[in-house]
């Protein structure tokens, strides 16, 4: 870029005339280089700041895919369940697959993970880590005076961060729909 200046000049015939000089001067150049790195500084903190919130969005997503995925395979087994538990305590929910499993489904807010134990061979699994809340609330039904669960209700509230999500799903134990 070129810079113009121009700079009155006595002729020797007594007329004004225009000369020009081009260039910077150093004070211009001192000021440029200032911009420059505010601009620069600008970008480099807006950079990393979107940086750090794609590494937040991608934990949390993590999170929250791992507690879709254990819900998904939750509200299947409920769905083709032969019975469940109507006594199971709020957080945690006992049943027998189609398959003639027994397990359970157990939250622990001790270390925050939900866990499927194997009640025959007392094996524990852990389904999904981050989980802050989880309640498993049964509807049930008398059917030739036996209580039986209709549906559950589960909800599952996983945290990342300072970021916390709720996800909620519902089964109904096909079994024991009754028209």
């Amino acid at each position: 870029m070129q810079n113009t200046r121009y700079k009155k000049r006595d002729t020797p015939q007594n007329t004004l005339r225009w000369k020009y000089e081009t260039g910077f001067t150093i004070v211009e150049l001192l000021l440029a280089l200032a911009i420059a790195s505010i601009l620069l500084a600008t970008i480099a903190t807006a950079f990393n700041a979107s940086i750090i919130n794609y590494r937040e969005n991608e934990d949390i997503f993590k999170v929250i895919n791992s507690a879709r995925q254990s819900l998904y395979r939750l509200t299947s087994q409920l769905r083709t369940a032969d019975a469940v538990d109507p006594n199971s305590p709020a957080n945690e929910c006992t049943l027998i697959t189609a398959d003639g499993d027994d397990i359970t489904y157990r939250y622990n807010n001790a270390d925050n993970k939900l866990y499927l134990i194997d009640n025959l061979s007392g094996n524990n699994y852990v389904l999904c880590d981050n989980v802050t809340a989880m309640t498993f609330t049964k509807d049930t039904v008398i059917i030739e005076s036996i209580e039986k669960v209709r549906s559950v209700q589960i909800s599952i509230t996983v945290a990342r961060g300072n970021v916390e999500r709720k996800i909620s799903a519902a089964a109904a134990i096909r079994r024991n729909l009754s028209w």
